[in-house]
């Protein structure tokens, strides 16, 4: 199964989620409820979501390491401080805020099942290898990080 291990960037995961969502919803009308308030909802969602991913992304500059996701190997600090005081994953936990977003606009039922996909793929192909990487660079300081510091959330 290790395959798909970092082979596929997140912001591509999300984009699939994303088209995946909708054409859950174009496919089933019937599913489509009204939410009041719908567009409200979706953009302050976004907004969260937007919040949470930047200042994860803020925390890694700030560090001056990489924000590649692909090359978590290569990383030259553990960040512990900001958002990842209470997340391993804000930007990760910030693609599934927008996504919950997108959700809401679309107000489909079904389409809402590919948030845990989005979940159960992330944790297996994108955040599993990445951890091992963190562990191999950082050690015993990743393993503490790890123990006092929530996946997602």
């Amino acid at each position: 199964m290790r395959g798909l291990e970092l082979k596929v960037p997140p912001v591509v995961v999300v984009l699939l989620a994303g088209g995946s969502m909708w054409l859950i919803a174009w496919f089933t009308p019937a599913w489509r409820f009204v939410l009041p308030g719908r567009l409200v909802l979706t953009a302050a969602a976004g907004v969260i979501g937007l919040a949470i991913a930047g200042s994860g992304l803020w925390s890694f500059r700030k560090a001056d390491t990489t924000v590649n996701p692909m090359k978590p190997e290569s990383s030259s600090a553990l960040v512990v401080s900001g958002i990842y005081r209470w997340t391993r994953n804000p930007m990760y936990l910030g693609f599934l805020w927008i996504l919950l977003g997108w959700g809401i606009y679309l107000s489909n039922v079904p389409a809402y099942l590919v948030l845990p996909g989005f979940v159960l793929y992330m944790n297996r192909f994108q955040i599993e290898p990445e951890e091992r990487a963190l562990m191999g660079r950082f050690g015993r300081a990743f393993a503490e990080y790890r123990a006092h510091v929530r996946k997602w959330i």
